[in-house]
């Protein structure tokens, strides 16, 4: 084959290999969306199983939200700006539930948090019952979302220019006020962009939440529990829970970008 019909194949076969990746990944979610019965949108939305997971998934996600930022930020802080003995073992720690499988990490909760877990005697006694409760959402949530964030954070932070910190010292800014006015201004659009992805992992966990805290309509059954259970008895009602899954995603996920590039301009990184 001559060289140059070589080069066509080649660019030909490129593009096929691309097109066929790209229909893969779309087709699925615009089949779904192609299902979604929008004049009875209003209907299904108000409906107590979809109702009710809407305002638990909105609630337990943005507690969730709060502690990550709570707990993660000055771990991302600690990870991108500091040097301790251990801190690779620290960084693979809170890279763990990344790896685990949700199912395991639902086991590995309730044997934490559960009432015959290892902290179970203690909660208990403090008269707690976490497990199969509207907190054992929370915590499955965090525990699953978290990794998303700190990492997030923690590339937002690093990429804050020592010089600019070393600057702000110079002129006689304490550690506080380096923190404050230098470093976390220049990393909010990455931080902004980490919460907005931990945020919609949190949104969708799955198999985690149902192991640890169970499928109970009003208490646990979140958004993608609700999807399961009316899966079978109520087709609609699953698309439409579906469809709110992919728009929330689909505008978490453009946020994210827009953040992450504003991050790079911030920093003098972007092209």
């Amino acid at each position: 084959m001559p060289p140059g019909l070589r080069g066509v194949a080649a660019r030909l076969l490129f593009a096929l290999l691309v097109a066929v990746g790209l229909a893969f990944l779309t087709l699925p979610v615009l089949a779904l969306l192609l299902r979604v019965p929008i004049s009875a949108l209003g209907s299904y939305i108000t409906r107590p199983i979809v109702r009710d997971a809407l305002l638990l998934s909105l609630l337990t996600t943005l507690v969730s939200l709060g502690l990550m930022l709570l707990f993660g930020t000055p771990t991302a802080y600690l990870l991108a700006r500091r040097r301790f003995p251990g801190k690779r073992l620290v960084e693979t720690l809170v890279e763990i539930p990344l790896v685990l499988p949700p199912a395991v990490a639902g086991v590995a909760l309730l044997l934490a948090f559960g009432r015959r877990g290892l902290f179970g005697p203690l909660i208990e006694g403090a008269g707690f019952d976490i497990a199969f409760s509207t907190a054992a959402v929370v915590l499955a949530q965090t525990f699953v979302a978290a990794p998303f964030y700190v990492k997030a954070a923690r590339s937002a932070f690093q990429a804050v220019p020592r010089d600019l910190v070393d600057a702000a010292s110079t002129d006689g800014a304490h550690a506080g006020e380096r923190f404050r006015y230098v470093l976390l201004p220049l990393a909010m659009p990455g931080i902004v962009g980490g919460a907005v992805m931990a945020w919609a992992r949190s949104l969708g966990e799955f198999g985690a939440t149902i192991l640890f805290a169970g499928n109970f309509e009003g208490r646990t059954q979140t958004m993608p529990l609700a999807i399961y259970t009316t899966l079978e008895s109520d087709l609609d009602a699953a698309i439409v829970i579906s469809g709110i899954l992919v728009v929330a995603s689909f505008g978490l996920l453009i946020t994210f970008r827009l953040l992450s590039g504003r991050q790079l301009d911030v920093v003098g990184l972007g092209e």
